[in-house]
Order: structure tokens, then sequence, then C-alpha cells
């Protein structure tokens, strides 16, 4: 089943098609960028120099796709991370930032209505 999905983002918001098993998904994937994030700043808070941590990479391809983006590595925590996000479908693209935890709290949200 396929829903609107909306995004917060810096400013303003976007809203489009989304399915509740894709939010699971890129909820897993979000939940382990956290985790990274987290054991950077611990790393960090130890005084030692971080190990170097993959991007999160997510795409779907359903009625729009939907592409995000995120380097955990120059982020000293979830908190002020951001997310690259790009939406495309064959009549318009649009790419722009988003908060992290703003990301987390929207999927949350959508997720309770249609999980």
């Amino acid at each position: 089943m396929t829903a609107p999905l909306t995004l917060n983002l810096l400013q303003g918001s976007v809203r489009f098609p989304f399915s509740a098993e894709a939010a699971i998904t890129l909820q897993g994937e979000i939940n382990q960028l956290v985790n990274q994030l987290k054991a950077i700043g611990a790393q960090v808070n130890q005084g030692g120099r971080p190990e170097k941590q993959q991007n999160l990479e997510y795409c779907h391809s359903g009625e729009v796709f939907l592409e995000v983006f995120c380097n955990p590595n120059i982020y000293p925590s979830p908190f002020a991370a951001k997310v690259l996000l790009t939406l495309r479908d064959d009549r318009i693209r649009l790419t722009t930032e988003a908060e992290l935890p703003r990301l987390i709290e929207d999927l949350a949200e959508y997720l309770a209505q249609h999980g």
C-alpha cells in the first residue's frame, strides 16, 4: 500500500507516495547511520581518531525515485547531521537537504499511521 510521506525540509516540505515497506527499510538504514554517528562521537570523546564510516546511500524506485545520502564522517553527532535528498520522476527533480533528526521523526510519524 502506498500512502503519502511528508518530509520536512530546512525550508518547506515535500510530500510524495511511499510504501510502508520502503519506509521500514529506510528507517533501518537510518538507524545504522545513527549508530555510526554515535560510534564516531564516542571515539572522538575518548581522544581517539574515529574510524572512517561508510556513507548512507539509500535508493528507492517507486512512483517517484528517492535517494538519501549522508556522509557520517563529517558530522560530530546524529543531532547535527544532515542528509541530501533527491526526489524525481519523469517531470520534476528536487535535490535538497534535510536535518537527520527531523527525517527520523517524519518516518516514525508515517510508520505510526501507515506501518
